[in-house]
């Protein structure tokens, strides 16, 4: 696979998910939700820090975190720009452009959204650079995917968690967190395939 295909992937990905974030966050209440599906529905959140919304320490947290998911899209980019140089499995480049872009359209999240809408508590931010919500490296991770399976109570009979009520699965995320998890499934998945017999010996010696 070529640059030019790799940066198509990563282009479409990418409008995907900034597109799908602007609209819900201009046409959203924080916590409004829409049924698709019972076991689909649009539910409008913002993430403040971590993975699972995990706060970090104020506003010191999440500017270290930024800064870290900076660098480490720079790794990211840099191991795709090696991968296509060295002509890798095509299965390769399209885990890693994956990963890259959902990395990117978070990170912009994290770096522009607070400088360009207002907030979205019990009103629909709009584009207002001057009433902005927040700072730059400061900005919330628009979040709205959610697929409650199941939800219910659980059996009296199961230990710890039993007779309490339970959703399977109650993450919610977006499309940048998609094309995360798709990537890296993907290298999980296809591992004996995209990666040289000789990296893998070399991996798993220094695993054991």
């Amino acid at each position: 696979m070529n640059t030019k295909k790799s940066f198509f992937i990563i282009i479409l990905v990418l409008l995907i998910d900034q597109i799908s974030k602007v609209y819900i966050k201009t046409n959203f209440r924080l916590g409004e939700e829409v049924y698709v599906f019972d076991w689909f529905r649009i539910h409008f959140i913002e993430n403040n820090g971590a993975a699972w919304g995990t706060e970090l320490g104020g506003k010191t947290g999440k500017l270290i975190l930024t800064l870290f998911r900076l660098c480490a899209i720079v790794g990211i980019g840099y191991w795709l720009h090696k991968s296509i140089k060295e002509k890798a499995h095509n299965l390769l480049i399209i885990a890693v452009s994956l990963i890259f872009t959902g990395a990117l359209g978070n990170i912009i999240d994290s770096v522009f959204y607070g400088i360009l809408f207002t907030d979205s508590y019990g009103q629909l931010a709009i584009y207002d650079p001057a009433n902005a919500y927040g700072e730059l490296f400061h900005g919330k991770v628009v979040d709205m995917l959610y697929f409650p399976i199941w939800e219910g109570t659980l059996p009296n009979w199961l230990p710890i968690m039993g007779g309490q009520n339970f959703t399977f699965f109650n993450a919610i995320f977006n499309i940048a967190d998609s094309a995360i998890s798709i990537g890296v499934m993907l290298l999980l998945f296809f591992s004996k395939t995209i990666f040289p017999k000789k990296y893998l010996r070399f991996l798993f010696h220094y695993i054991k």
